[in-house]
Order: structure tokens, then C-alpha cells, then sequence
């Protein structure tokens, strides 16, 4: 368990390094092309952030309306907040406000950017398929994503996302504008091949680094449930049981009627598709691992 959160720790912390290195290299490009400097930054910085935060900070009630849940009472289910409660004294955080969509499809996710106001949403199908052991693994899994702050993270990520987006949206239209102001300086200057080199490799990159900056975003929600999987497993000190109920979501063939393209990567098991033996192509623009690569991981432990 110490090691695959350790290993997924140290993973995610990476595939954040490489991506502040990208855009910083994209950054280099959009200067020389543009000719615009730290300027373009600062303002891709200030619009990615601004689009960002309205998610931020109401994340949670965006994504229980749009999933149509449902506060619940002590009184209506104790068997899910005394689960919610014991494991949150575990984890060492404030227990999270119980959700339920009324929906018999197994599922579940946590919202929240902070453990204060975080919140855990189930399905009435998680509660009547599962056992006692492996909805104590589902909400370990949960509540592992809340200890480790993974909505913060993702904001983060969505936000460095977005100053790419803008920065290659930018280059694009300076280029169909006739280049920039400092790149057709240095074009009279008559710089040679080099300077056609680098613009050619400026194109390709504001071309391409959307779908990049795309592919380590999923690259870190995939570590960050592979992460909360070994945290609930620690919690829990039993992986079997969130092993079991991995193979009972999964296999369970109803739709979940409340998810969507927008809540679909929030849920423990993708609600769209099952990610069954994934790979390749699809894997790189997977949310979640396949499911038998993280039973595989937990049956490690």
C-alpha cells in the first residue's frame, strides 16, 4: 500500500513538472512568434484562471444539480453515514455531507474543493448491490480523493490546460495574421534557416499542444484514481472488498441516467463506458485506468 501511494504520488507530481515545462517552452515559442512577451502569459494566466474558478468554488453544487442528487438524513440510510463517519475519523477529516441519486445503476463520487465542504454522493444502487466491505471500499476510495485534495489538483491542471489552449489559439491567429510583430522584424533581419526552423516547430507546437496538454491532464486524473485506490485501501486495511466492488460496477449493465460527458470522470467507475482492458489510443484519452489494471494493482497490496 506505502508504495503504490508513494509510486502514484510521485507520478502525478511529475506529470505536473512536465507540464509546467511544456508551457513554459510554449511560452518561449509564443514570444517569439508573437513578439507579445510575458504579457500573453499573464493574460492567458488571468483568463484560464477566471474561467476556472465559477467551477472551483461551486464545483460541488454544479455537479449535484446536474446529477439530480439528493441530501439525506441519518434517519433514511445509517448504514451509509456510519460508514462515512467511521472512515472519515480514519482519514482524519470532517465527514463529508451523504448524496443520493435515486438511480439503480451502482456509482458513486466526491465533490468539494476543500474536506470543510466536501461532500459524497451514492447511488441507491451502490447501497442495495454492494456488501457492507465493498461499499466501505467505494467511500474509502472517496474519501481518499477529498484527503488528497484531487479537485484542488484538477482545477490546477484544468487551469494550466486552459493558458495552453489560449497561448496555441493565439499563435494560430498570429500566424494567419501575418506572424507577429518581432518574427517579421527578424524575417527582414534576414536570420536564415534557423528562424524558419523555429517557426515551423512554433507552428507545429501551437497546432499540437492543445491535444498534448489534453493527454497529461487524463494522464493525472488516471494516476489520481489509481492513487485514491491505494489510499482506500489503506484506510480500509482490507483491498479486497474495493476490488470486489470494482468488479461489481463495472459489471453491472444499467446506465446511469443522471451522468454526462461533464460529471462522467468525477464517478469511481467511468458511467459512460466500462474501461475494460483499454489501450493505445483510447487509454490516452481515458479519465479512468482500466478496471482490471486497478483490481490487478489493488490484489498487490
Amino acid at each position: 500500500m506505502y508504495e503504490q501511494i508513494s509510486r502514484n504520488k510521485w507520478k502525478s507530481a511529475g506529470l505536473v513538472a512536465f507540464f509546467v515545462v511544456f508551457i513554459f517552452v510554449l511560452v518561449w515559442f509564443f514570444e517569439y512568434v508573437t513578439g507579445w512577451g510575458k504579457g500573453g502569459l499573464v493574460l492567458a494566466v488571468l483568463v484560464a484562471m477566471g474561467s476556472a474558478a465559477v467551477g472551483y468554488y461551486s464545483s460541488d453544487k454544479i455537479v449535484l444539480g446536474i446529477s439530480r442528487a439528493r441530501p439525506v438524513s441519518k434517519d433514511e440510510f445509517p448504514y451509509l453515514y456510519n460508514v462515512v463517519e467511521g472512515l472519515a475519523i480514519a482519514a482524519g477529516i470532517p465527514a463529508p455531507k451523504c448524496y443520493v441519486i435515486d438511480d439503480t445503476a451502482p456509482n458513486a463520487f466526491a465533490a468539494g474543493r476543500k474536506p470543510e465542504t466536501a461532500v459524497i454522493c451514492v447511488t441507491t444502487g451502490l447501497l442495495e448491490k454492494l456488501n457492507r466491505v465493498e461499499l466501505e471500499g467505494v467511500i474509502a476510495h472517496e474519501m481518499s480523493h477529498i484527503k488528497n485534495y484531487d479537485v484542488r489538483l484538477q482545477t490546477l491542471v484544468v487551469v494550466m490546460a486552459g493558458v495552453v489552449a489560449l497561448l496555441s489559439d493565439w499563435m494560430l491567429r498570429s500566424f494567419m495574421w501575418g506572424g507577429g510583430g518581432r518574427r517579421r522584424g527578424r524575417s527582414r533581419s534576414g536570420s536564415g534557416g534557423a528562424e524558419g526552423l523555429l517557426v515551423l516547430a512554433g507552428l507545429a507546437l501551437a497546432v499540437l499542444s492543445p491535444l498534448v496538454a489534453t493527454i497529461i491532464q487524463l494522464a493525472v486524473s488516471r494516476k489520481r484514481e489509481f492513487l485514491a485506490d491505494a489510499s482506500g485501501a489503506m484506510l480500509t486495511r482490507y483491498p479486497a472488498g474495493l476490488a470486489s466492488a470494482l468488479r461489481k460496477i463495472s459489471a453491472d449493465a444499467e446506465p446511469l441516467e443522471a451522468a454526462n460527458k461533464a460529471t462522467a470522470h468525477l464517478y469511481i467507475v467511468n458511467p459512460l463506458k466500462n474501461l475494460k482492458g483499454g489501450g493505445g489510443v483510447n487509454r490516452l484519452f481515458s479519465t479512468h485506468p482500466p478496471i482490471e489494471e486497478r483490481i490487478a494493482a489493488l490484489e498487490k497490496m
